[in-house]
């Protein structure tokens, strides 16, 4: 009996440990496969589908948009027939020659419909016509109507994985090519972006004699994201219109079931996709069978909106996107996009979809890992813009970051990406039938879209509650936070396709913000605010919200934001400064805080926080009477130290810095044939990144100024910096400068080249737009960076220079710089020997040139400050770097601030200044009036400046304190309110979530959302994961066990059992049995 009982305590013991041990090694492969840590029978699987997949080379899409010539999109405040149009138009035009006007013909299926816009070609007068066409009451504006050019370049897949060096593929050289200064340029308007990057395939053979980790094939993506999760609860897609605008879909392609129709906005009449990008794009999205998509019941309707040779126009998608309005589309997936956010009828027609429900979701752009190179339709506030992470969770290298720079120079940009998601070797449909592998975030864009679809096919029993800002509040608050990127790289975190499902299934139309705290203590997530404190007298430091409005397409803030300072947590240190949108349209708006320290806490160091509270409030909904509001509460956290010396702090000049115009502005870096032109603002927090982040590690502090110079006061800063500057100077600023200097204040300049025989060199003619273009400036404005440096006599040439700098111990690249003309005796110049490039320019062969003077350092009094120049910017620049010159920068720094000439500049060989050569003067024709903050467009004659604007002007928010506390931790998951407050989400089985990830809570923590706030006690969407599958079978084995055991024991006591004569073992045998080697018998 006794024998019996122990054996069945020891084997259920054994069984009880087998199943907790199969459930534990569920959960660590759950976890493994969230990690993407594939077992062997995944890479069998993986290889046994690589056998049906086609191997493709690294893709590279380069992006290229350009006015076309004569053409004009007129753009109508209302919708009217065609005959309507033309009577407007002709109507407007009727002082015009009549064969000086057309009317482009429309030749897709919006042609029959009432449409809101005309092409027009003018052929005489155009000026003229274009000002009496925006005279006419019923016309809104009129635009250059754009050619959008994409072109597909191959490379090997090593240079998709190493780090990407400069290419000197895309670096121009006469001696080779004579003629690559100008006509390797297609068009002046070259914003060569890889808007459709697409990606290399893992596997590949002879391509390396050596030996090198093997990596498995990934599994399918709606694994990944688990999609069979909503699959299994009969969600696929049913009833969700899904568009994809990209190079069309070939009938009766074996991947889909439910392609509901095909169209053709190109002028090629042609439906089939010649190139496979637009087939794959569709595959992700709602793929049937080998490479699943995502929702395979969904509707597709495919627009072919590029040609074969990968040539569109806006006009070709603002038809398309009215056509997509009348065929009641849901869900739009744009895997393109460019730099150019100030295409107004493109822009305001996204607008207008969204605002008609259109969910649509778009690629954020593949111009990583510079900052500053959001694409537009994916950086408007009412699109999802989807950014890329690659299989093992980290940001994609190709993947553009924020932040936005439409609200430079006086503002901070928003926060982009909206979420990030899987971008990189992602497998879907080919041409062929079968399966192939990109990479880009042209591929992440289709996989949120698709899991977007699937979503709404989840909620169809709500379609109320389903629109462009719900939707994204749900991916945004079920975001997987990834814990090494900032929040202008991942957004809100990575897609959760489950969690998002559960968000969305209980979701109560409401208003939130992105981001929904502010806490400037917390890195890496809140780069670039974490990485300086704030400080008495800084500039003001602004974080630009963004308002989602879940409860309407239109809303409004009701009366003023209040700004609510926390008593127990130093909250009256800080002032807060609020601007925001009075309307609500569509589906968002903004919030500008504006944050800076209170006169009481100049020497007070510490942490401060408090709260900004506002309503919104929209119509009321369908059976409502009421409006529906919505009441946000915004934490805010600081870190405030004593004002830092004088001679610590810099001043960056943003407002002379000009944001990516509609003109010409040729690159800072002649020899670069790609990315001609500045588009990524030229700010400490995008392309001159890694420049912002050296000065803070010295110890300097860096301060940006969106205003003239007659706005700051010179006696709070040590060193003002201005880096390659393109706007012109108010003559006030001149004159305070000079003031400025004698009272102390320091200055470094980094120029640019300037050379008008140059420019026009790189004048070329378009054969797209068959028009001649020039450049409105150089590099940089140097006749006015002279004209800033006249009062102290010294002045920049027109030379053209390039080589390698060395100094001591250190080098850096000088590339197409100027050099110094005019410099004050006494004045310590350096010299060095570079070749003319400005002669290799125009006339195909540049000689070296010894002595030039490219770096001057002068202090005229004891009193005054110091000043340095140099003649090139781009090492400092991250767009097109070399070799950069922190160390200049740094040893520049410890002269102006300390008066410290470092040895290298004393020890220096130093040369008489050459002859006073004529100095550089503006192009004649230029027009660059067109675009500048300080020409005034209307005078006639040469160019004028416009009087000085009023230096902007903060209203600080009175402050209602509250003397209660708040948490220490401000991340959150966003505060939804679900349709029960407290009501828990539906059921979900197999679901991945674990509450211990790394820096992303889990959503069953009773302090999630924004229940941290004392006066709000709301409850918060719940995730539910108690009673998972496995958990369920443990239960059910562990009773089944028991069952058995107790059976076994009754018949124990039942039979009779034998006395057991116990043996001493040979202690041989014993050793043995105990190290698990039984002696065969």
């Amino acid at each position: 009996m006794k024998g019996g009982f122990c054996s069945c305590v020891c084997h259920m013991w054994i069984v009880l440990t087998f199943i907790h041990v199969l459930c534990h090694h569920g959960t660590l492969a759950e976890e493994a496969g969230t990690n993407h840590q594939y077992s062997v029978e995944d890479q069998l699987s993986a290889c046994d589908i690589f056998n049906e997949t086609d191997v493709v080379p690294d893709i590279q899409i380069d992006f290229a948009t350009q006015f076309v010539s004569n053409e004009y999109i007129v753009v109508f405040k209302k919708y009217y027939f065609e005959q309507t149009r033309l009577n407007y138009i002709s109507a407007a035009l009727r002082l015009s020659q009549p064969n000086s006007w057309s009317v482009v013909p429309r030749l897709n299926p919006a042609a029959k419909y009432p449409s809101d816009f005309e092409v027009l070609r003018i052929t005489e007068d155009e000026e003229i016509s274009v000002q009496s066409l925006e005279h006419h009451p019923s016309i809104k504006q009129v635009t250059h109507q754009r050619q959008i050019t994409r072109s597909i370049k191959s490379a090997a897949e090593e240079e998709h994985l190493r780090d990407e060096d400069e290419d000197d593929s895309n670096m121009c050289n006469s001696a080779i090519d004579p003629l690559c200064w100008a006509p390797q340029w297609k068009s002046s308007r070259s914003m060569r972006r890889s808007s459709l990057g697409l990606g290399s395939p893992f596997w590949e053979t002879g391509r390396h004699s050596g030996r090198k980790l093997l990596r498995a094939v990934p599994r399918e993506i709606t694994d990944i994201l688990q999609a069979n999760v909503l699959w299994d609860l009969g969600f696929t897609g049913t009833g969700i219109n899904i568009a994809v605008f990209d190079t069309g879909l070939k009938e009766k392609h074996p991947h889909f079931r439910n392609v509901k129709e095909r169209t053709d906005w190109t002028n090629e009449k042609k439906l089939h996709d010649g190139l496979g990008h637009g087939t794959f794009v569709a595959g992700v999205i709602s793929s049937t069978s080998d490479c699943k998509g995502f929702a395979p019941d969904a509707n597709l309707y495919i627009f072919r909106v590029f040609t074969n040779n990968q040539v569109s126009y806006t006009s070709w998608f603002l038809d398309a996107f009215n056509y997509a309005i009348l065929k009641k589309i849901n869900v739009l997936n744009l895997s393109i996009g460019g730099p150019d956010f100030m295409d107004h009828p493109f822009v305001d027609k996204v607008w207008e979809l969204t605002a008609n429900k259109v969910i649509m979701v778009s690629a954020i752009g593949n111009d990583g890992p510079l900052y500053g190179t959001l694409n537009n339709p994916a950086d408007q506030m009412d699109v999802i813009g989807v950014g890329g992470i690659n299989f093992e969770d980290k940001i994609a290298k190709f993947s553009s970051r924020g932040m936005t720079t439409w609200e430079l120079p006086t503002g901070y940009g928003r926060l982009k990406p909206d979420i990030v998601t899987y971008g990189s070797t992602v497998r879907g449909s080919s041409l062929s039938g079968s399966c192939r592998t990109l990479s880009g975030t042209s591929v992440a864009s289709p996989v949120v879209a698709g899991a977007v679809g699937l979503l709404a096919s989840a909620v169809l029993d709500r379609q109320e509650i389903l629109n462009p800002a719900s939707m994204k509040q749900a991916l945004m608050a079920s975001a997987r936070r990834l814990s090494e990127a900032n929040m202008f790289e991942q957004g809100h975190g990575k897609l959760d396709l489950v969690r998002a499902y559960q968000v969305l299934s209980t979701y109560n139309p409401q208003a939130s913000l992105s981001p929904n705290y502010i806490d400037m203590t917390e890195c890496p997530y809140f780069w670039p605010y974490c990485t300086q404190p704030i400080y008495y007298g800084a500039m003001p430091t602004i974080v630009n919200i963004t308002i989602l409005n879940g409860m309407g397409v239109t809303g409004r803030v009701v009366e003023k934001p209040v700004w609510q300072p926390f008593t127990p947590q130093n909250g009256d240190k800080i002032e807060v400064a609020l601007s925001y949108s009075n309307i609500l349209w569509p589906w968002s708006g903004f919030l500008a805080v504006s944050i800076t320290v209170s006169s009481s806490a100049a020497s007070w160091q510490g942490i401060a926080q408090g709260q900004i509270t506002l309503t919104v409030e929209s119509p009321p909904g369908t059976g409502e009477d009421k409006p529906r509001q919505s009441v946000l509460k915004l934490p805010v956290k600081v870190q405030i130290i004593p004002t830092p010396a004088r001679n610590k702090r810099i001043l960056w000049d943003q407002y002379h810095n000009l944001r990516y115009p509609p003109g010409y502005f040729p690159r800072d870096n002649l020899r670069m044939k790609n990315d001609p032109l500045d588009w990524n603002g030229d700010h400490i927090h995008t392309n001159f990144k890694a420049m912002y982040e050296h000065l803070r590690e010295a110890g300097f502090f860096v301060e940006v100024l969106g205003a003239p110079f007659t706005c700051f006061d010179a006696k709070q800063y040590g060193t003002l910096l201005i880096v390659d500057p393109e706007e012109e100077f108010y003559p006030e600023e001149v004159s305070k400068l000079k003031r400025d200097v004698d009272q102390g204040l320091s200055v470094i300049i980094f120029a640019d080249w300037y050379n008008v025989t140059v420019m026009k060199k790189v004048k070329f003619y378009d054969e797209n737009t068959r028009q001649w273009w020039m450049p409105d400036t150089g590099g940089s404005n140097v006749p006015a960076i002279n004209d800033l440096l006249a009062p102290f006599g010294m002045a920049f040439g027109d030379g053209v220079y390039e080589g390698e700098l060395s100094l001591a111990d250190h080098k850096a690249s000088f590339l197409s710089g100027s050099g110094i003309v005019k410099f004050p005796s006494g004045g310590l110049l350096i010299h060095h020997t570079l070749r003319d490039q400005g002669e290799d320019v125009i006339l195909g062969k540049g000689d070296l040139v010894n002595s030039v003077p490219i770096l001057g350092m002068y202090q005229h009094s004891l009193e005054s400050g110091r000043i340095a120049l140099y003649g090139d910017s781009n090492c400092l620049d991250s767009s097109h770097m070399k070799t950069d010159c922190f160390w200049l920068l740094e040893a520049l720094m410890q002269y102006t601030a300390f008066d410290n000439v470092a040895p290298m500049f004393s020890q220096a060989k130093r040369n008489p200044l050459p002859p006073a050569t004529a100095l550089p003067t503006r192009m004649e024709g230029n027009h660059l009036y067109r675009y500048s903050k300080v020409l005034d467009p209307h005078q006639l004659g040469d160019p004028k400046p416009r009087p000085l604007p009023a230096c902007p002007h903060l209203a600080w928010a009175k402050g209602e304190p509250l003397n209660i506390s708040a948490p220490s931790n401000l991340f959150k998951h966003q505060k939804l309110l679900s349709i029960l407050e407290g009501a828990p989400p539906p059921a979900v089985v197999a679901v991945n979530m674990r509450r211990d990830e790394p820096n992303v809570p889990g959503l069953l923590r009773d302090d999630e959302g924004a229940g941290w706030d004392p006066q709000l006690n709301s409850g918060s969407l719940v995730v539910s994961d108690n009673w998972s599958l496995v958990t369920f079978l443990a239960f059910a084995s562990g009773v089944l066990v028991l069952g058995f055991f107790v059976h076994l024991l009754c018949r124990s006591r039942r039979k009779r059992q034998k006395p057991v004569t116990w043996r001493k073992r040979p202690a041989k045998l014993m050793r043995r049995t105990r190290y698990s080697k039984i002696p065969a018998v």
